[in-house]
């Protein structure tokens, strides 16, 4: 499945960048920005075919975005201290993620929305689902993705900081629902796809609160953001 081998990509690179990435996030940030243009821009001018899939797979689906974020999750979860290897770079990984989102999210609000005012009875109760949820993910991915700047972040009190962190909790099972919303229908009627990609899925986001619970029923000490 394409979201799998994304990730795996996604765990690689992000541990041999670790020293960059931190040195350099504003390079990154430009990267995740660039990728967004060049994303947008391909809805009017065609690009080669390889360009067109790459970005079709990483950004219109959401999948680079999406693969960051599970590693900055499970990264919180991990964590004992400052002993987790990423940890340093949990911040800079969340705001690249964020980046990359905003380019799908713009697409994808822009292509449904226009549906919602002259068809909205003709929609399926799935897909108005799916597009409700995503306005929500939307606000709450601002919020996150503007509070993870640490010029932010130092104008904020701790304690307020804190609590609008732990967003991350309902954003990360809210994008599980989403996912659900768009695959059920197909993986219900026997796309092979449609299932395997909620039964990757599934094992990502249920593997995710599973260890979460755990360490919480331990009594662990939490990482300095939420995960």
């Amino acid at each position: 499945m394409n979201f799998l081998l994304v990730l795996l990509c996604t765990v690689v690179l992000v541990f041999a960048l670790k020293k960059p990435v931190k040195r350099f996030p504003v390079l990154f940030y430009g990267i995740a920005v660039l990728l967004d243009v060049l994303f947008i821009c391909n809805a009017f001018v065609p690009f080669p075919r390889v360009v067109s899939s790459a970005l079709l797979l990483l950004i219109h689906k959401c999948t680079l975005s999406l693969a960051l974020f599970v590693v900055v999750m499970y990264v919180g979860v991990f964590a004992q201290g400052s002993k987790t290897y990423l940890l340093p770079i949990r911040a800079e990984l969340s705001i690249i993620a964020w980046i990359l989102s905003l380019g799908h999210m713009a697409v994808y609000l822009m292509s449904y929305v226009p549906q919602v005012s002259h068809s909205v009875e003709h929609m399926s109760g799935a897909t108005l689902g799916a597009l409700a949820v995503a306005l929500v993910l939307f606000a709450l991915l601002l919020v996150l993705g503007v509070t993870s700047f640490n010029f932010v972040k130092k104008r904020m009190r701790k304690e307020s900081w804190k609590r609008v962190q732990m967003l991350a909790y309902p954003f990360f099972l809210l994008v599980y629902a989403h996912l659900l919303l768009m695959l059920l229908p197909a993986a219900l009627k026997g796309g092979l796809a449609a299932q395997a990609s909620v039964a990757v899925y599934s094992a990502v986001f249920v593997g995710y609160v599973s260890l979460r619970l755990y360490r919480a029923a331990k009594g662990e000490p939490k990482p300095s953001r939420a995960g």
